[in-house]
C-alpha cells in the first residue's frame, strides 16, 4: 500500500469515528441540556402549560432561528466536519474557537477547507478548550472572588464594554489575512455596511440582518469571483492517483 493510500485510509477512519462519536456526544449533550428544564416543567409542580412553552419557543425562534442555519453554513468552510462537533458542543465559537482555528491554520500555512486545515482546527480547538477550562479553574474557581474585590469597578466595566469589539475585530482581521481573498473581503465589507445601515433605519430588518449579510456576501462573492483562478486551489485534495487522493 502506498503512502497516499495509507493516508486516505487513515482519514477515512478518522471521518467515520468523528461522525459516529460526534453524533453520540451531541445527543448526550442535548439530553443533559434539556433534562433540568424538563424536570421543572413535568415534575417540579410549577404548573407551566405546554402552550406557554410553545409560545416562548416560537418567540425565540423568530429572533434567533435564522442563526441556527447561518452559523453552521458560516463556520463549516473554516472548521471542517470534525471540528463542527467540537465547536457546537463547547460554544463560544466566534470569539474563541474560530480565532484559535484560524490562527493555527495560518501558523502552519494551510488553507481552510482542506484536510490539513480541518486537522489544524481540531488541534486548535482542543488547545483552546484546555486553556479555557484551566483559566476558569484558576481565575474564576480559585481566585474569582478575590480578583473581583481588588479590581476597581470602573476598570471591569470598561473591559466589559470593549472586550467584544476587540475580539471580533481581531477575528475579522485574522480572517482577511488568512484567506488572502481581498475581493471577497471587500464585498463582505460593503454588504455589511449596507445591511447595518438598513437595519439602523428599519428596525424589523435587524432580525434578519445576519442572514441577509451572509447570504448576500456568499452569492456576490461567487458571482464576482475571479474565474481565471478556478480549478487551481492550493492544498486541496484531488484524485491524482489510482491509489487515492493526494493531500
Amino acid at each position: 500500500m502506498t503512502q497516499a493510500a495509507e493516508i486516505h485510509q487513515a482519514l477515512g477512519a478518522f471521518d467515520k469515528t468523528t461522525s459516529r462519536w460526534g453524533r453520540i456526544t451531541m445527543i448526550i449533550g442535548l439530553f443533559f441540556s434539556l433534562a433540568a428544564p424538563a424536570y421543572l416543567v413535568f415534575f417540579a409542580g410549577l404548573d407551566i402549560e405546554i402552550a406557554g412553552i410553545i409560545t416562548a419557543f416560537a418567540a425565540l425562534a423568530a429572533v434567533f432561528g435564522v442563526i441556527w442555519i447561518v452559523e453552521p453554513l458560516t463556520y463549516f468552510p473554516i472548521l471542517g466536519a470534525s471540528s463542527m462537533y467540537q465547536a457546537f458542543m463547547i460554544g463560544n465559537i466566534s470569539n474563541k474557537l474560530l480565532p484559535a482555528a484560524m490562527i493555527a491554520q495560518a501558523t502552519i500555512g494551510v488553507k481552510p477547507g482542506t484536510r490539513k486545515g480541518e486537522l489544524a482546527s481540531v488541534a486548535a480547538i482542543c488547545g483552546a478548550a484546555t486553556v479555557h477550562l484551566a483559566s476558569l479553574f484558576i481565575f474564576v474557581g480559585l481566585l474569582g472572588t478575590w480578583l473581583v474585590s481588588v479590581i476597581p469597578t470602573d476598570i471591569v466595566q470598561t473591559i466589559q464594554f470593549y472586550i467584544l469589539p476587540t475580539v471580533m475585530g481581531a477575528v475579522v482581521v485574522q480572517a482577511i489575512v488568512s484567506q488572502k481573498a481581498p475581493r471577497s473581503a471587500l464585498i463582505a465589507l460593503v454588504v455589511s455596511v449596507i445591511v447595518v445601515s438598513v437595519a439602523f433605519f428599519f428596525k424589523p430588518f435587524g432580525l434578519f440582518s445576519t442572514a441577509v449579510a451572509v447570504i448576500a456576501t456568499a452569492v456576490l462573492a461567487w458571482v464576482l469571483r475571479d474565474r481565471k483562478t478556478l480549478g487551481t486551489p492550493e492544498d486541496v485534495p484531488v484524485d491524482a492517483t489510482p491509489e487515492g487522493p493526494v493531500y
